[in-house]
């Protein structure tokens, strides 16, 4: 059966891993997202409580 023969599948498994563990990683996180969160302000907004009878 040579399916069980791992002489050709062991190599195609441990250049895979190679990819998606080294190669892809560093270009993925490369890209540069264009809607970057940042703070509008640091100001606390006043809020007012309720003033509503709740029976």
């Amino acid at each position: 059966m040579p399916q069980l023969n791992p002489s050709p599948w062991l190599m195609i498994l441990l250049f895979t891993w190679l990819v998606f563990t080294i190669i892809i990683p560093p270009k993925i996180m490369a890209h540069k997202y264009p809607n970057d969160p940042n703070v509008l302000s640091t100001k606390t907004l006043e809020t007012t409580p309720w003033n509503w009878q709740w029976h």
